[in-house]
C-alpha cells in the first residue's frame, strides 16, 4: 500500500516477466549453479583448452618460448612403442577388470542377499579390500607376488607342492594378469555391495509368485533377478570402465610399468612425457587423444548397456 492508501500499479511488459514469482524462483535456483559452473570452468574447461593449445606446440613446461608445430605431437605418439604399449595394456586392464568383476560380483551379491549365520561379517570381509588405498594394496601385493623365492606366494607354493619360484611380476603376460587379478580382488566386494543394494529393492512377491508357478532358482535368476539388475550393471560397468581407463597407482606400485612396457599405462605415459622428459606438448597431445578415446568407449558402453536393459526388461 502506498502512503496515500492506494495499491502500487503492477509492472507490465518485460518488467512483469522479470519480476514474476516463477521467474524469480527460477533465478534463485539457477544461482546455486554458479559455484558449480566456476569449479567446472577452473578445473575442467580451462585446463582442457590449455591442453588443446599445448598439444600443437613444442612447449616443454618451463620455457616461455613456445612454437607452433601443428600435428607433429600427434604423429609422434602414434609412432612411439611405449605409448602404444601403454594403450594396449590400459585397454586390456579396463575391459578385463570390467568383465571379470561383473561376472563375479553378481553371483556374490545374490549369495550375500540370502539369510545365513554371520552374514554381516561375511559382507564386511568382502567389502574390506575396497577400504585401503590402492597404493597400499599395491605395496602389499608386491611382497606377496614377488618373483623371488622369498615372496609370500612363491614360498607357499614351494612349501605345499615343491613348486619353483613363479615369475609373477617379472614375466610380461603374468605381470599383466597378476595386476588385473589384484584389481579384481580389491573391487569385487565393493561392486557386490552395489548389486546387493539393488537386490534388496526387488519385491519378494516376485519370487513367491515364481515359486508358486514352479520356477526353478535358475529360472528366477534369469527371469527376475538379472533383468531387474540391468540398471545396476550399467552403473557398475561404467564405474569399472572409467576407473580402468585412468588406472595409474596399482600398476605403478606393483611393477613401475615393467617388465619392459608390459604394464605401462596411458596415464603413466602422460606423466612421464610431461614431467620426467619435459615433453609437455607431446603429453598434452596424448591426453587429448586419451580423452577422446575414453569418451568414445564410454559412449559405446552406454549405448550397449541401454540396449541390454531394453532386452532384459
Amino acid at each position: 500500500m502506498t502512503a496515500l492508501g492506494r495499491r502500487a500499479p503492477a509492472p507490465t511488459g518485460a518488467l512483469s516477466w522479470l519480476t514474476s514469482p516463477k521467474r524469480l524462483e527460477g533465478l534463485r535456483l539457477q544461482a546455486f549453479l554458479v559455484p558449480i559452473g566456476i569449479v567446472f570452468a577452473v578445473l575442467f574447461a580451462i585446463p582442457l583448452a590449455q591442453s588443446l593449445y599445448f598439444s600443437v606446440t613444442d612447449f616443454n613446461g618451463y620455457s616461455t618460448d613456445v612454437n607452433f608445430v601443428g600435428l607433429e605431437n600427434y604423429r609422434k605418439i602414434f609412432s612411439d612403442p611405449s605409448m602404444l604399449a601403454g594403450l594396449g595394456f590400459t585397454l586390456l586392464y579396463a575391459i578385463g577388470t570390467t568383465v571379470i568383476v561383473t561376472v563375479l560380483a553378481i553371483p556374490l551379491a545374490v549369495l550375500l542377499n540370502r539369510r545365513f549365520f554371520g552374514r554381516n561379517v561375511v559382507r564386511a570381509v568382502f567389502f574390506f579390500p575396497a577400504i585401503p588405498s590402492i597404493a597400499i594394496l599395491g605395496l602389499v601385493w608386491g611382497f606377496i607376488l614377488s618373483p623371488l623365492g622369498s615372496g609370500a606366494l612363491n614360498w607357499l607354493l614351494d612349501a605345499v607342492g615343491g613348486f619353483g619360484p613363479v615369475s609373477w611380476l617379472s614375466d610380461g603376460t603374468l605381470a599383466q594378469w597378476s595386476i588385473i587379478m589384484v584389481a579384481v580382488w580389491s573391487s569385487t566386494g565393493w561392486h557386490a555391495i552395489l548389486y546387493l543394494a539393488y537386490l534388496q529393492s526387488i519385491p519378494g512377491d516376485y519370487y513367491e509368485a515364481a515359486r508358486v508357478d514352479g520356477a526353478s532358482p535358475r529360472q528366477s535368476f534369469f527371469r527376475i533377478t538379472l533383468p531387474l539388475l540391468a540398471p545396476a550393471v550399467t552403473v557398475s560397468s561404467l564405474l569399472l570402465m572409467t576407473g580402468g581407463l585412468k588406472v595409474y597407482d596399482l600398476p605403478y606400485t606393483l611393477t613401475k610399468g615393467g617388465p619392459g612396457y608390459a604394464t605401462f599405462t596411458i596415464t603413466q605415459s602422460i606423466i612421464q612425457s610431461g614431467i620426467a622428459q619435459a615433453k609437455f606438448g607431446q603429453a598434452s597431445a596424448l591426453a587429448v587423444v586419451f580423452m577422446l578415446a575414453v569418451g568414445a568407449i564410454v559412449a559405446v558402453q552406454l549405448v550397449l548397456s541401454r540396449r541390454l536393459e531394453g532386452r532384459l526388461s
